[in-house]
């Protein structure tokens, strides 16, 4: 708690306690109170305690230590791509994602003048990558920290009438901040996507008679170190039907020799067509972890 700059830490500490009180109600998230993660946290579920965190770790250990019932994490946007971290840090966690959920960012400029000459704005690299057109543009130099509220707090409790804060409305209201500028992400669709972590899978159940949410799988996994074997591995999806929503690949360790990668696809463990892409997959790779299968929050159809 005492990495959050002096105006938040109160706050954090308040929303601490209320959590701890009915942890089955509590939804961890990175940030300090008004950051984008504790409006999607409140977005997701108006009745939850949001319970503010320093660190995805703490974020991710909260709901494995039984002080939060759920964590809710960005992990990719449509400006500013994945966010770092989060691919090493979702198959560490041994938790499980449980649903989806998607929000429109909004960002603000704000300092503690009204009319301030400003050479510098302070926020989360991936705000600042949101921002970076709009940033170039008034020569404002990005300075990266913690969290978009954290630096809204950092900036308040300071004396520098150059420096600014990019963070969502709310965290001006909380930290009495001017709002200079909104909106001034680079795109109006300027989306996030946040996954929801639980120490337990979800349940679902199918009736196959019925009208059923399109379900969405996510797994990680390894392909053997030899010619063609990705395009062997994914070829089960093709022959069998299975969308492919995402795939990305990262590099684990230093060997630059074995590169994971990252899958959401439509569809779950069950449902022959998927079972059968799985066990193609399986053959062609060293391993394969399923991370989760939740309701698609948002369809993937393009227009």
């Amino acid at each position: 708690m005492q990495s959050y700059p002096t105006l938040a830490i109160q706050m954090v500490a308040q929303m601490a306690r209320t959590a701890a009180q009915n942890p089955a109600a509590a939804i961890s998230f990175q940030g300090a109170p008004g950051a984008n993660s504790h409006l999607a946290a409140l977005q997701f579920d108006s009745t939850c305690l949001p319970l503010p965190c320093f660190s995805f770790e703490d974020a991710i250990d909260a709901v494995r230590d039984g002080m939060a019932d759920r964590a809710i994490i960005p992990i990719e946007n449509s400006l500013h791509g994945r966010v770092a971290d989060i691919h090493f840090l979702l198959p560490e966690s041994g938790l499980s994602i449980v649903a989806e959920a998607f929000m429109v960012i909004h960002h603000c400029l704000m300092a503690k003048n009204a009319q301030p000459k400003l050479t510098s704005a302070m926020s989360h690299p991936q705000a600042l990558g949101q921002c970076r057109r709009y940033l170039r543009d008034r020569d404002i130099i990005p300075v990266a920290y913690a969290d978009t509220a954290a630096a809204a707090a950092f900036v308040a409790g300071n004396d520098d009438p150059a420096a600014a804060a990019i963070a969502p409305k709310i965290a001006a209201e909380l930290y009495g901040l001017y709002v200079i500028d909104e909106n001034i992400q680079d795109a109006e669709n300027n989306t996030t996507r946040f996954v929801v972590l639980s120490r337990e899978a979800v349940n679902l159940e199918i009736d196959p008679a019925g009208d059923n949410p399109i379900l969405m799988t996510t797994f990680i996994f390894q392909v053997k170190n030899i010619p063609a074997a990705l395009y062997k591995a994914m070829g089960g999806f093709a022959t069998n039907g299975v969308n492919m929503t995402k795939l990305e690949s990262y590099q684990q360790g230093a060997s630059f020799a074995a590169t994971e990668f990252y899958a959401d696809i439509e569809g779950a463990p069950g449902d022959p067509a998927v079972d059968r892409a799985l066990d193609e997959l399986r053959f062609h790779c060293i391993y394969v972890r399923i991370l989760g299968t939740y309701p698609q929050a948002r369809l993937r159809t393009v227009t």
